[in-house]
């Protein structure tokens, strides 16, 4: 009897969760870097900084909510 496991290995959901956490770490230091180099040129240091990590934020955590929700409707898609 031998049985097919469908759900993914351990190591391929550790992968994920790395692959998940990069991306919400890469979108707020993307709205950082945007920010930081957009107070540099127009002189207006710290807000646009301010607000583009803000944005990035949202845009990250944004991006794991719709990878959770993904992922509570088919697991198998991990």
């Amino acid at each position: 009897m031998n049985q097919q496991d469908s759900s993914p290995s351990a190591a391929a959901q550790i992968n994920q969760g790395w692959a998940e956490g990069g991306n919400l770490i890469g979108s707020v230091l993307a709205g950082w870097l945007l920010g930081f180099l957009a107070d540099n040129w127009l002189g207006t240091s710290p807000w646009i900084m301010i607000v583009g990590i803000l944005l990035g934020s949202y845009s990250g955590f944004m991006r794991m909510w719709h990878y959770s929700k993904k992922m509570e409707e088919d697991p198998r898609e991990r």
